[in-house]
């Protein structure tokens, strides 16, 4: 019978079981999270029982080097794991060396100076015009109290509609508003600011919050409160916004900030040009919102073709 492959000295597997009952009871992490941790830091020990000649002590470990860790994602690069799998990898024996070294068992430098894999830039896929609608519908809104229904619609509809972020709708004030106007001026990013169209929709979502809303707000106060008056916090968007994805049965891609993403693909889609769009997202580079966008090659030609004179 084959003896099964012992990949770290006894020493280092105590050690291990130390550091996961931590990160459950004491980090509070999810189940799956711990796996993937004890998985990585598997592969790791398993790939330096090769690399040393023989299972990992604690003594070995002590003395890693980057040098050391850059052969492991050398290894598992070759293996077919992309750069957020390393990063992960990565981070998780960072975590078991820094648990070593609070209890003077290593030095966790040499994990620390090692750099993780460039990753890929990843953004929220879109809404479909339909599913965007019925998220910023007040009528399908969940809460109990008709004030924060409305609030919660408001708020969807500035991101959907203006093409906000989150951060950039909760700062609005009553001052922010204008008397009569069609436009908003947004501070975004770097304190920069910008026009960007209020729809009649949405003037009359924030309308409607403002007219049940029970506090108050000073013209220079947010203008969005969360339940006991206080300034409404993103978490409690992205909860119902988690909500509304279980009941209208959305996928769990849809994310408050897919509502501003919604935003500028929909605009696209329907013949908007990419030099508008940034302006109105707040884009420093064209290039952001084309990545943004996910515009292709076929859509750049379509966007020549119809505009330009020799097209």
């Amino acid at each position: 019978m084959q003896q099964p492959l012992v990949i770290a000295a006894p020493d280092v597997i105590l050690e291990q079981q130390h550091w996961l009952a931590q990160l459950i009871q004491e980090r509070r992490l999810s189940a799956k999270t711990a796996e993937a941790y004890e998985r990585d830091l598997r592969q790791f020990l398993s790939f330096l029982t090769g690399h040393l000649g023989g299972p990992p002590r604690i003594a070995d470990l002590a003395d890693l080097k980057p040098l050391d860790l850059r052969a492991f994602m050398a290894v598992r690069r070759r293996q077919g794991a992309g750069a957020r799998t390393l990063g992960r990898g990565l981070a998780g024996i960072r975590s078991f060396l820094r648990h070593l070294e609070r209890k003077g068992l290593a030095n966790a430098a040499g994990a620390a100076a090692t750099r993780a894999p460039k990753q890929p830039k990843s953004l929220p896929r879109p809404l479909n015009a339909r599913d965007a609608c019925r998220v910023v519908d007040t009528d399908l809104q969940l809460a109990d109290e008709p004030w924060i229904a409305a609030r919660n619609a408001a708020v969807l509809t500035l991101l959907y509609g203006c093409g906000l972020r989150i951060s950039e709708a909760l700062s609005l004030t009553i001052a922010d508003l204008p008397q009569g106007g069609e436009s908003l001026r947004i501070t975004g990013k770097g304190d920069k600011t910008r026009l960007v169209p209020l729809l009649p929709i949405a003037r009359q979502a924030v309308d409607a919050y403002l007219k049940l809303c029970p506090y108050a707000p000073a013209p220079d106060a947010p203008m969005f409160r969360g339940a006991r008056g206080g300034p409404l916090q993103p978490a409690i968007v992205q909860k119902e916004m988690r909500r509304l994805r279980g009941a209208l049965d959305l996928p769990d891609s849809a994310t408050p900030h897919a509502l501003r993403h919604s935003f500028a693909t929909h605009l696209l889609a329907g013949g908007g040009d990419l030099r508008t769009i940034q302006e109105l997202l707040g884009h420093a580079s064209l290039s952001t919102t084309q990545v943004y966008t996910g515009v292709d090659t076929s859509r750049l030609i379509e966007i020549y073709d119809r505009a330009h004179p020799r097209a």
